[in-house]
């Protein structure tokens, strides 16, 4: 146990470790969380007692147990296990890896794990690395992302491993990773100071674990118990406690749609600036725009869906810093267009009555008749190309879910 954990932490800087680190679990039954994949009869654990561990990317939230969970296929897997970032790690340590693995392969019949945390920050020509050995066996590749795989990870190598979804940690599960943390630092925490911390940590377990470190070093020695002045103290000091994943992300990210939504150029392309400057995933703002041109702009300018691809394309082809001058151009072009939510809203509405009154039966004359007894039954009688006639389900005859623009635009 002792060299795999020398090896799980031989590419990690000598230093302090801090409280996430130390309270990190060391078995599959001290793991909060992710009960689908890890629970009694989650496939992964079905998958580590019985040693069929295929190569898999985990995705979910920050702060969810990903890395955590690597760490343990490791401790309970008889492979060898080599830990990298996609930040730091470059083609040339890959290339080694592999060829270790070979040598591993052929001399002990031992296999590797390599686990790649954020793969999404990997280019193409890294992850078609991997491809012809997690193909023969010789790795098992385990990735980590909070992008989504489907954008962020080449179809070639996502086709050969198995993508588990991690959700975000609820309340509870923070509360028992709270519980172990203040144990480490033999501490008490005030009701109200735990409430506040478990809500402002927004699911994220590092969140969370940091929070309470920092609160507690800015406590020292004055009390054996952490206040709620104390957290709230510490989430105003954002630079020491929020990244690219932190709740700052998401409240960025949030105004920054809410301008564009409220024609507020000025606001929009500000909070763009913070975002280019904090070295925000280019990606990722240029996705939320393809997104809102679609919710917010819709019928009412249909070329913005076109314009917002084509800043995703460019932010793919050049990257930084050139592609700041392409989200630029967007965020101004759908700030100033028109706003019509209408499509949008009558999907919504159209969904919310397709789950309350299930699959109603489709009008005859809308039905397919490719066989004879279909036509004998009457379907597709009476169908008429351009019918101005209600097509709705009998049920719900007489809906309407799409409104005059006037009704849901913004001009």
């Amino acid at each position: 146990m002792a060299n795999l954990l020398d090896q799980i932490n031989d590419h990690q800087p000598a230093a302090r470790q801090p409280l996430a680190e130390l309270i990190r679990p060391t078995s599959l039954d001290e793991f909060f969380g992710q009960e689908h994949l890890v629970g009694k009869n989650g496939i992964i654990r079905q998958l580590i007692e019985n040693d069929r561990l295929p190569s898999i990317i985990l995705w979910g939230p920050p702060g969810t147990g990903k890395t955590t969970l690597a760490r343990l296929i490791a401790l309970h897997s008889k492979s060898h296990f080599y830990n990298y970032s996609a930040v730091t790690a470059k083609l040339a340590d890959i290339r080694q890896v592999i060829r270790q693995a070979q040598e591993r392969l052929a001399a002990y019949s031992q296999k590797t794990i390599l686990f790649i945390d954020e793969i999404h920050r990997f280019n193409k020509a890294q992850q078609d690395a991997f491809l012809p050995f997690v193909e023969n066996g010789t790795l098992v590749l385990i990735g980590a992302t909070t992008e989504n795989p489907s954008f962020e990870v080449i179809g070639p190598l996502l086709s050969r491993c198995r993508v588990f979804t991690l959700n975000q940690l609820s309340e509870n599960e923070l509360n028992n990773i709270l519980v172990r943390g203040l144990n480490q630092l033999k501490k008490k925490i005030n009701k109200d100071a735990s409430v506040y911390l478990i809500s402002a940590s927004n699911g994220d377990a590092r969140i969370l674990l940091t929070a309470l470190e920092i609160a507690d070093s800015l406590q020292a020695r004055k009390t054996n118990s952490i206040r709620l002045d104390t957290i709230k103290q510490v989430f105003q000091q954002r630079s020491l406690l929020y990244d690219r994943a932190g709740e700052e992300h998401y409240n960025t990210i949030s105004a920054y749609i809410k301008s564009m939504r409220a024609s507020n150029m000025d606001a929009a392309l500000y909070y763009l600036a913070r975002m280019i400057e904090a070295g925000e995933d280019p990606l990722f703002i240029a996705r939320r725009m393809v997104i809102f041109a679609s919710e917010d702009i819709g019928i009412a300018q249909p070329t913005a869906i076109v314009v917002a691809n084509a800043v995703f394309r460019a932010c793919e082809t050049i990257g930084y810093p050139e592609c700041a001058i392409n989200l630029a151009h967007g965020t101004a072009y759908l700030a100033k267009a028109p706003k019509d939510r209408s499509a949008y809203n009558a999907l919504l509405a159209a969904q919310a009555d397709v789950k309350k009154y299930a699959n109603q039966p489709i009008p005859f004359n809308l039905r397919n008749a490719p066989t004879k007894l279909m036509k004998n039954l009457g379907y597709g009688q009476g169908y008429e190309p351009y019918s101005p006639k209600d097509l709705l389900p009998q049920m719900l005859k007489g809906k309407k879910y799409i409104f005059p623009p006037s009704k849901n635009s913004k001009k």
